[in-house]
């Protein structure tokens, strides 16, 4: 079975980036798409009350305990700056002033290019993935594998070899 990759590459500068939440009630993507968003994706991890396992800020207010350095993080800061970082690499400081973000895992390409996620690292279980990246140019990728055949570390792969 293959896979067919959705991909969007914007430039922050042209858009502006929103992390939706409605603490404690559970909404689909078509439900949020319905704001009208040109673009809106699923995100980050929720207990079974809908509440952030992770960092989440949401209109300037944050929700959630933040990651280690396992995670990475999407954030948008003021003047509309927008970052995606290995939380390794750049932890979360609580002083920083973050506009909206969100924080989930596992990071697939650490910066440089570098495997984040190697294949033992996988439980080998295909399903439906969601990433955000940054290219070299500052520009924001989002990738869909909506038919559910890719691995964690199959994905991984991909991104490197990409």
């Amino acid at each position: 079975m293959t896979e067919r990759l959705v991909m969007v590459r914007l430039i922050p500068s042209h858009f502006r980036f929103r992390v939706g939440y409605t603490p404690g009630s559970g909404r689909k993507v078509s439900e949020w798409a319905e704001g009208g968003g040109l673009l809106v994706v699923n995100g980050g991890y929720f207990t079974p009350e809908y509440q952030a396992t992770g960092l989440l800020v949401s209109g300037g207010e944050a929700h959630g305990t933040p990651y280690g350095d396992f995670a990475g993080m999407f954030l948008v800061l003021p003047g509309g700056r927008v970052e995606v970082r290995w939380l390794g690499d750049r932890p979360y400081d609580p002083g920083e002033m973050i506009l909206e973000g969100i924080q989930s895992f596992p990071v697939l390409v650490k910066p440089g290019g570098v495997l984040g996620f190697p294949p033992d690292a996988d439980d080998g279980r295909p399903a439906r993935r969601t990433v955000v990246a940054q290219d070299r140019e500052g520009r924001v990728l989002f990738i869909v594998a909506p038919r559910g055949y890719l691995t964690l570390s199959g994905l991984a792969r991909w991104l490197v070899e990409s």
